[in-house]
């Protein structure tokens, strides 16, 4: 903060608060915030002044200074005040040891209201406040001293990734917001042209082919933080808008990407917690998937998946038997779970945002007796067998799920992360970093009929399964790589395609017609038709990472000005209709 002591080139404060100390016992100080309290002890008023380092203790005494104390006597909450004053130690037995300021305070000789407040409509700082009331009057709540820190943070995270890549010799641009819709996996927000009546700009979901269009323009490594737009449905890790950390490079291979983002992450995290990280660990998607039913699975604890197939089938029980799955987790130490607890988590399974149609249980008692809810189906043997499986131990409780593979693998994740946080193994500050390789590259959509892109169409498949494309095209593995922290992706990338003649060909997977994939990526096309060089890339959700560096998921409160869960603006109540007359010009009519 040694750079603020001056408030150098400020000729209407000399110090922010918490810069001054006992050092400075007897200066003539002039201060600007706002009022944090007020306190009239006795004649005597006291004020803390808050400005975005601290507060400190204001002493208004009209033995020192009856102008001072008369205006101070009109003050209230959140005034906005000019305080001239002098420095001094406060009395013996009166240092406020939570205060950073609390060995002085400043004796006011002049107290300047440069503007009142009208009451607040919530005390700031008071989290039990309805959300969208804090949101309305966001320009309020971000005076709590939780979300002042959590901007200064997220500013020294971007200005540290920022000063990262430019000393590794990354160029920063800028790539427009006015673009083209494309199909990147969410729907596009789009801004309507006056000029082209009928046409459409669409917002970026990713600097995606501008990036690659750089590295054909020689520019080998590119990156930017880059505003994002998808309009897609709404959680507490997802937004309409939200900054990425964009980075791309020519002449890699997918361990060079991999190894200088690492590095990346390992700088940021190191810097936030005070730790050190070793190489981050690494992990198939198959893996991921079979291990623990997602492809961004939290490592931190364990509860690994196990399959029951060979075990459970076969013994007249329907659920099993006619399911293409039987998996389950070993929840250590939690035998002594009542039934209530155990019908609750029943229940939670059974929401709909879960989908399962019921859960078994095994309980491995602390006497050794094996007790389940299918008894009638599986004798001491058989349970025997199934705890051998897990590896459980006497005090441990199995929960087992069946049903279609994709889905009831799903189902047991989320009840997975349900447990973590129960059991509180989920903790905010432990950071467990983990690299998921291999991605399929293509997924099929039985709606649509076709092959869908897994990350987007220009993701790369690995060299030796491009000749399954024409074969079997599930197969086909991608040039592909998140980064996983605590259970949440906070960045992912691709070796890009940059051969035209594959990239027709995946335009063609995807069910473009040649007319199609011209209409919509010749730009990008005509760039490989002259030099485009191998290049490949990667993006960090700066929000998200910043959010989880915090220990918090929730990425509202890491936006300045962000939406609701609906999507709504309620501060600037957006989105909002429009004039008939700007209607009119832009030639649109809205079908009601």
């Amino acid at each position: 903060m040694g750079a603020l002591k001056t408030a150098k080139g400020v000729k209407m404060r000399s110090h922010y608060c918490t810069d001054l100390s006992s050092a400075d016992i007897g200066k003539e100080v002039t201060l600007c915030g706002w009022v944090n309290s007020y306190r009239d002890h006795g004649g005597v008023i006291f004020l803390d002044l808050r400005d975005r380092t601290g507060l400190i203790q204001i002493v208004c005494d009209p033995a020192d200074s009856k102008s001072s104390h008369e205006a101070a006597s009109h003050v209230r909450d959140e005034y906005v005040l000019r305080i001239k004053g002098k420095v001094r130690a406060r009395g013996e037995g009166l240092v406020n040891p939570r205060l950073k300021t609390g060995e002085i305070e400043v004796v006011a000789d002049e107290v300047i209201v440069e503007n009142p407040s009208e009451t607040l409509p919530f005390v700031i700082g008071d989290e039990s406040v309805n959300e969208d009331i804090r949101l309305k009057y966001r320009f309020l709540d971000l005076r709590n001293e939780k979300l002042q820190n959590i901007f200064k943070m997220r500013s020294k995270a971007a200005i540290a990734a920022r000063n990262s890549l430019d000393k590794m010799g990354f160029i920063e641009f800028e790539t427009p917001i006015l673009t083209r819709a494309t199909p990147e996996g969410a729907r596009d927000y789009l801004v309507p042209s006056r000029v082209y009546p009928g046409q459409f700009y669409a917002l970026p979901q990713s600097p995606q082919l501008f990036k690659q269009l750089l590295m054909c323009s020689g520019f080998d490594k590119y990156f930017q933080i880059a505003k994002c737009f998808r309009d897609e449905d709404l959680r507490a890790d997802r937004q309409p808008e939200f900054t990425q950390i964009d980075c791309e490079m020519a002449f890699v291979e997918q361990e060079d990407v991999m190894n200088v983002f690492e590095g990346l992450a390992k700088n940021l995290l190191e810097e936030t917690t005070g730790k050190k990280f070793g190489q981050f660990p690494r992990m198939t998607f198959a893996e991921a998937m079979r291990k623990y039913g997602n492809d961004k699975p939290d490592i931190r604890f364990g509860m690994e998946f196990v399959e029951l197939n060979d075990l459970v089938k076969g013994k007249e029980f329907k659920i099993f038997d006619e399911a293409e799955l039987v998996v389950g987790i070993n929840v250590e130490g939690k035998a002594d779970y009542t039934r209530k607890q155990i019908d609750e988590l029943i229940d939670w399974v059974k929401r709909p945002q879960i989908g399962a149609s019921g859960m078994v249980w095994v309980k491995f008692q602390e006497d050794g007796v094996l007790t389940s809810s299918v008894n009638k189906f599986y004798n001491e043997a058989d349970l025997k067998a199934i705890a051998e499986k897990f590896n459980a131990q006497k005090g441990d409780l199995i929960l087992i799920m069946s049903g279609d593979a994709n889905k009831v693998r799903a189902q047991l994740s989320a009840l997975r992360m349900e447990l973590g946080n129960r059991l509180g193994l989920r903790k905010g500050n432990e950071f467990a970093p983990l690299w998921v390789v291999d991605f399929p590259l293509l997924e099929w959509d039985e709606e649509s009929g076709r092959y869908h892109a897994m990350h987007h169409p220009f993701t790369s498949p690995k060299p030796e399964d491009i000749p399954l494309l024409e074969t079997s095209p599930e197969k086909v593995r991608a040039n592909a790589y998140d980064l996983v922290l605590n259970g949440n992706e906070i960045g992912g990338g691709s070796i890009r395609i940059y051969d035209k003649d594959l990239q027709s060909k995946m335009f063609a997977l995807l069910g473009f017609s040649p007319e199609e994939a011209e209409a919509q990526f010749g730009f990008l096309m005509n760039a490989f038709r002259y030099g485009a060089p191998p290049h490949g890339g990667l993006a960090f959700g700066f929000d998200r990472l910043v959010a989880i560096l915090d220990g918090n998921e929730v990425i509202r409160d890491y936006i300045a000005f962000p939406k609701n869960n609906s999507g709504r603006d309620v501060m600037i109540d957006a989105p909002s209709q429009i004039d008939e007359a700007q209607l009119v010009e832009l030639n649109i009519s809205i079908r009601k």
